[in-house]
């Protein structure tokens, strides 16, 4: 059974940065893409990230562009958001997940992805 834990969500002014960490466990994590999705209160879950396998080639959406950094460390079966210059539309509840197939890297969308964790919630203030 796939495992996974966010943390690192938090309360931060505008202009601050926060650094979301997703643990996984349950299987080979080395072997399958991981995503960062977002959901806001009253709106539908959206994409954020997403990253491959070595995690050489990333997709991040338009409105995080220059911001927001997806990583991840293998040896440590963790994935991360470093997320940068943070507004207060980026508040939301953050997710991380990762497909039940193998592929290089996931594509956006919620559909794409099997396992999901509980998610960390961002706050950031005006």
């Amino acid at each position: 059974q796939v495992h996974l834990v966010e943390s690192g969500g938090g309360v931060v002014q505008t202009g601050g940065s926060l650094r979301l960490s997703c643990a996984a466990s349950g299987r080979v994590f080395s072997s399958y893409g991981m995503g960062w999705f977002r959901q806001a209160p009253g709106k539908e879950r959206g994409f954020v990230a997403a990253i491959s396998v070595r995690g050489g080639t990333t997709k991040d959406a338009d409105s995080v562009k220059g911001r927001f950094i997806i990583s991840r460390d293998n040896d440590k079966n963790t994935c991360y958001l470093q997320q940068n210059s943070l507004k207060p539309n980026n508040t939301a509840v953050y997710y991380c997940a990762t497909p039940r197939q193998a592929c290089i890297v996931p594509e956006p969308v919620p559909s794409a992805y099997e396992f999901w964790g509980h998610g960390t919630e961002v706050t950031v203030s005006s």
